[in-house]
């Protein structure tokens, strides 16, 4: 059974005390960096993580980020302090090529929307539009990169009965590696568990090959959501969001979490 691959990742560098661009022909070493991906199921995971005994970002989030090829997640708000760290996992996986999904509140502070809107809003020529000074920010230049490719697409969910009248506060999330094994965890508003902004809470982690029933269950909940299929609750694109002014300032938000 094949429970991991390796990337072999080619440089070159000339050699110590060599100047290649006056001295074309001078000596050349060839570096290779060997990057090793990890079955889902071959990660020591534990059933919960909880901040006082844990640290989640290292011990879960990172391993099953790098290691998968897809990542959806449902939650109550987004931050770009917190969007901003999934592309340390892009970095640290050498891959570039996991899908992320995300399901949100239409609650943020007023620098988070404005740049989202530049982040996800496309102009004429369907190319994201940023200014000079706007890109200047190495991790947003990697979001932009991004979604660009559409590997981190967007939604956003609104309340729309009676019986639902609050805000969107679903708080799951799914990894899924090239071997269908999925890790979902539940029980964080917390997007990437950023340290910056770490509440104190756990979470609770359920596996294809322990707990098949109750992943299915998310997976199913989460699907349902995307494709605006639950009841109670409508879900758009960003981008149809923001031209229909379906996205809202939260002051609170703006002054504590932008």
């Amino acid at each position: 059974m094949i429970s991991s691959c390796s990337v072999v990742r080619p440089s070159i560098l000339p050699s110590q005390g060599s100047d290649p661009g006056s001295n074309p022909g001078g000596s050349i070493h060839l570096s290779v960096l060997v990057i090793t991906f990890v079955r889902l199921r071959n990660l020591n995971l534990k059933e919960q993580y909880r901040s006082d005994r844990d640290d989640i970002i290292s011990e879960f989030f990172l391993p099953c980020l790098t290691n998968c090829i897809q990542y959806d997640r449902a939650i109550e708000f987004t931050t770009m302090k917190s969007l901003s760290t999934l592309s340390l996992g892009f970095e640290n996986s050498g891959k570039n090529s996991t899908k992320i999904r995300m399901i949100t509140g239409h609650n943020f502070s007023i620098g988070d929307l404005n740049t989202l809107v530049k982040l996800f809003s496309k102009n004429g020529n369907g190319k994201l539009n940023f200014s000079n000074e706007f890109i200047r920010d190495a991790k947003i230049i990697k979001l932009k990169q991004i979604v660009n490719t559409g590997y981190l697409q967007m939604k956003i969910a609104i309340p729309n009965s009676e019986e639902v009248d609050g805000k969107f506060s679903e708080k799951i999330g799914i990894f899924r590696d090239e071997y269908d094994d999925m890790i979902a965890f539940s029980g964080t508003s917390n997007v990437t568990f950023d340290n910056q902004n770490r509440n104190f809470e756990s979470i609770d982690v359920f596996t294809s090959w322990n707990d098949q029933n109750r992943v299915k269950t998310k997976v199913i909940d989460f699907e349902n959501l995307w494709t605006d299929s639950t009841k109670s609750v409508q879900v758009y694109d960003f981008e149809f969001a923001e031209k229909n002014n379906l996205l809202k300032y939260s002051p609170e938000w703006a002054a504590g979490l932008n």
